[in-house]
């Protein structure tokens, strides 16, 4: 254990978030996300839903301020491009306690699938609610 940092971080990943640089990206994704077949790096957290995740994560990496548009995405609902799921509103809630000023946007399915692939690593999380995946890029801690 270590203090000041949440105790459902394990080592894994506080390597890859150490690991990361500015510009970088981190995928937070459901039970149901294909994250196997599609991470560079693999994090395993199945004993806690997404939401607890960001959570962890945000209280230690800042958010991109450079690129605000893509900061922090959801996967859009397949049919209903307007729907925010409520797993959604609960990331928002996150971003907005841990690193005010940032607009959740989505990206459609397909898209989301394809930027995944290009994350940094990927955590795998065992959210049971639908479209409970998030990507958050890395911002700076200034001097």
């Amino acid at each position: 254990m270590l203090r000041g940092i949440d105790p459902i971080i394990g080592p894994e990943l506080i390597h890859a978030l150490r690991a990361m640089g500015h510009g970088d990206e981190i995928t937070i994704v459901d039970a149901n996300f294909p994250a196997v077949a599609m991470a560079k790096r693999l994090i395993r957290m199945d004993g806690h839903d997404a939401v607890r995740v960001a959570d962890a994560v945000l209280s230690l990496m800042p958010l991109d301020r450079f690129a605000p548009d893509e900061t922090a995405i959801r996967m859009e609902v397949v049919g209903d491009p307007d729907a925010v799921p409520p797993v959604c509103a609960l990331f928002q809630d996150v971003i907005d306690r841990r690193d005010p000023g940032y607009k959740l946007q989505k990206l459609e399915r397909f898209a989301f699938y394809e930027r995944a692939k290009q994350s940094f690593a990927i955590i795998a999380t065992g959210e049971r609610r639908l479209y409970g995946n998030v990507i958050l890029k890395m911002g700076v801690i200034d001097p």
